[in-house]
């Protein structure tokens, strides 16, 4: 078995493309019994916040009859479609609990909860978002509501004529405020400092192509005009609570701070329809109090806070200290070294241009990097 692939997610799939293009042999390994979990899991309104056209796996484009901005369903039937394209066969129910090589023969040993696999190379495709960030919040266990993390939320109407509030305003943040609107609540968001925001559409048409075009630039320049056309869209949204960012979108995402790409909810907020506030001091039976002092009622709590890759558990202490950064993210998408020869990591990067159109660019580096590197050994 020359490479394993951890993950039958979009860039787990994206990777067995590259691979079965070039014929190399690889076996998937999913812990779920399913193509694509987490997007079967997301919100009902999620769509993708990239065009079709720069969002679509190696070698197989979205059927022409779909939209411009993938449903998530859609993204799912997508995602079944490729692999039985491809021909990629998951191992499935394939929990992975640790990642070692060989000291002696240098092969990498990957073992589930039930197996032991054996491999040259290993591909880390388990996603950016894979372990929920859920920090328990002063007197959150005190609050009679609900208090659910985004991860449980499905659509807003359960929450009919309910003032509920959304702690964190990423892009599930946002969208959620916009999703409990749309169902009749009465939508709060409480953060904590400036959020860089970025339409989906700017003037009219996709921002997405423009970006991947300034993306060719200098950073200097990149950052320039990012920073202009975020002025032109977006305008100073300090007076409604959102803080002014120091810095443009493309040099936050460039140093892990991830951008809101709006779809909505920016001109909601403008029309006083979701109201923002500050990060809180306290959660008690039936209100929170903020960290301005205010004290308000709320009926639910929806932590949108994120995730993290959670690898360093099955990486262990010593290998999570060469390849991860201090958020836990890979540093690179390959390492030099006999010690890390052969481990290589997909999918752990957000950038503007869009994380699908950054896939196809970096499953390639790596196949090529192992079409290159073609150790087998003796």
């Amino acid at each position: 078995m020359q490479t394993i692939i951890i993950g039958a997610g979009p860039a787990g799939l994206a990777m067995a493309g590259q691979l079965a293009h070039r014929k190399q042999p690889f076996t998937v390994l999913e812990a779920s019994e399913h193509i694509g979990l987490s997007w079967r899991n997301h919100y009902d309104r999620l769509h993708l916040h990239t065009v079709k056209e720069y969002s679509a796996l190696p070698y197989f484009p979205f059927p022409a009859d779909y939209p411009t901005y993938i449903s998530r369903l859609q993204f799912v039937e997508y995602l079944e479609r490729y692999a039985e394209h491809v021909g990629i066969k998951p191992v499935f129910n394939q929990k992975v609990v640790s990642i070692q090589q060989n000291p002696t023969d240098k092969t990498w040993q990957v073992q589930t909860e039930t197996d032991l696999f054996i491999a040259e190379r290993v591909v880390v495709a388990t996603g950016y978002n894979r372990v929920p960030n859920q920090p328990e919040l002063p007197g959150q266990r005190d609050f009679r509501g609900i208090v659910w993390h985004s991860y449980e939320y499905r659509n807003g109407s359960p929450f009919r004529n309910e003032n509920v509030l959304v702690v964190g305003m990423g892009n599930t943040g946002a969208e959620l405020a916009l999703d409990l609107l749309e169902n009749n609540a009465r939508p709060f968001i409480s953060i904590r400092g400036p959020v860089n925001i970025v339409r989906r559409d700017t003037f009219g048409r996709p921002a997405q192509p423009t970006a991947i075009f300034l993306s060719k630039f200098p950073n200097w320049f990149y950052d320039f005009m990012a920073g202009l056309s975020q002025r032109f869209s977006v305008g100073d949204v300090s007076a409604y609570g959102l803080g002014k960012p120091k810095h443009s979108p493309s040099y936050d995402t460039r140093r892990g701070k991830i951008s809101v790409i709006d779809v909505g909810t920016l001109d909601q907020i403008k029309a006083g329809n979701i109201t923002v506030l500050p990060g809180i001091n306290r959660i008690n039976k039936k209100t929170v109090t903020f960290t301005d002092g205010r004290e308000l009622p709320f009926d639910a709590i929806i932590l949108a806070t994120g995730y993290r890759p959670g690898m360093s558990a099955i990486l262990g202490d010593a290998l999570s200290a060469k390849v991860l950064n201090e958020r836990g993210y890979p540093k690179k998408l390959w390492f030099n070294g006999d010690d890390l020869q052969g481990i290589y990591f997909l999918g752990f990067s957000i950038p503007l241009t869009g994380v699908l159109y950054h896939l196809n660019l970096d499953s390639e580096r790596v196949a090529n990097h192992i079409a290159k590197n073609n150790f087998v050994t003796p």
